[in-house]
């Protein structure tokens, strides 16, 4: 098993490895294995066959909204995407990550893509790179972005790893040769240690602008997640400029590393997004099975890795979230998984291409090759509404003004416009 990546994409080639795959619903050594939506081997389909969107039987429904998709460009491993204010209505211009430690600013209209100078020198490898980049809450007089990336240690710590976030001047943003200044650490993952995986290291703003919330993976160590001394495996909460709220829930004069926490227990969140009515919601990729999809409050503990509703990648079982009730259990569980990747709220604004989506989250799936839809209850609870067979691995997915564009993961990984039908 390749614990590098999240989830590797292994070709099915017997009737006896499809039958292992469904056993064992692994999460990382099994990704995008069987489609969800008939239990058959998926296909490497061509951009026209993608039109055609599998689903499941239970997720037929007369309105479901359908779709083509519109290359605009390719990348080689893009990562992350954030839209630039609009103009006048003209198309969106993205921000485009790639892992390999480049940022782009993309011309959805024409395709063209300016690379951005100036980007810190990353820790390429595994997981690692370059990762999340948002918009300062600010942004329209500041210029200024956040951007998270994997560093390596100094010294004897140069096989040692950790996420970083920083903020940055976005200069030149009109000009084609844009440039990163005025670069300010902001958080950094401690300890740092050996491995490129589970970063996670996405980042959001909340809807006032007021606190920065960071997901910090538990880099695939397990315990750190239920260790105060360390911020892997937790959700952190911070000022945008790094000062920790004296309302965090474990905040302490004597473990300024607690102080950051919103939240612990936390294995590998790549998806955060608040709603409409202003509650925090993430995925997070489970073991070898149960990806989760959960509610996230303040000081809550989600248990791994004591809980889990998959098994450890030995076969060995995880107590199950109803063994231990002190944990917080995922209002959706996911067996066989998705791995998912990223996520975005869905909100009509001058468009309108998906009104069914209205206040629901999208999220992209690398094993799964899937766009998930999932709506978000008045009373606490969410449900799977639609899943779509995309083709390919998808690594993030961005609604912009009541448009959708998606990411395909790995090289060669095009940029795509979901085009309503």
């Amino acid at each position: 098993m390749t614990t590098l990546i999240e989830r590797a994409s292994l070709p099915l080639t017997s009737p006896l490895l499809i039958a292992a795959l469904l056993f064992s619903t692994s999460a990382c050594s099994n990704p995008a294995t069987v489609n969800t939506s008939n239990n058959v081997p998926e296909q490497k389909e061509s951009q026209t066959s993608k039109a055609d969107m599998r689903t499941s039987d239970a997720q037929v429904s007369a309105d479901k909204p359908e779709f083509t998709t519109k290359a605009v460009a390719t990348f080689d491993e893009p990562w992350a995407m954030t839209a630039l204010p609009s103009i006048d209505g003209k198309a969106p211009k993205l921000l485009v990550t790639q892992k390999t430690g480049e940022l782009f600013i993309v011309d959805t209209a024409t395709g063209r893509k300016t690379q951005v100078k100036g980007v810190p020198k990353v820790a390429y490898g595994g997981q690692g790179g370059l990762g999340d980049i948002r918009l300062a809450p600010d942004f329209a007089t500041s210029n200024a972005v956040y951007i998270s990336y994997a560093e390596s240690g100094k010294g004897g710590d140069s096989n040692k790893f950790g996420a970083k976030v920083i903020k940055a001047t976005l200069s030149g943003l009109d000009t084609n040769a844009p440039t990163l200044q005025a670069i300010t650490p902001i958080w950094e993952q401690s300890p740092k240690v050996t491995g490129q995986g589970h970063y996670s290291h996405r980042l959001l703003f909340s809807p006032d602008g007021q606190y920065l919330y960071i997901s910090s993976g538990e880099r695939q160590k397990k315990e750190p997640a239920q260790d105060t001394s360390m911020n892997l495996g937790k959700i952190i909460r911070l000022y945008a400029d790094g000062s920790v709220p004296k309302d965090n829930p474990f905040v302490s004069d004597d473990n300024n590393i607690a102080s950051q926490f919103w939240t612990m227990g936390n294995r590998n969140v790549l998806g955060m997004t608040f709603d409409d009515g202003g509650r925090l919601w993430a995925h997070e990729m489970g073991p070898r099975g149960g990806d989760e999809f959960n509610l996230i409050e303040k000081g809550n503990n989600y248990g791994w890795p004591e809980v889990s509703n998959g098994r450890n990648y030995s076969g060995t079982p995880i107590p199950d979230h109803d063994t231990k009730p002190k944990y917080t259990a995922p209002k959706i569980s996911w067996t066989p998984v998705i791995s998912p990747s990223a996520i975005s709220l869905y909100a009509a604004g001058d468009h309108n291409d998906f009104p069914n989506w209205q206040g629901n989250a999208l999220i992209s799936g690398l094993s799964s090759k899937a766009l998930i839809v999932v709506g978000l209850n008045d009373d606490n609870t969410a449900d799977e509404r639609y899943r779509y067979d995309m083709g390919e691995r998808v690594r993030s997915v961005l609604a912009v003004d009541g448009q959708v564009w998606v990411l395909e993961d790995g090289e060669g990984g095009q940029l795509l416009k979901l085009m309503p039908q």
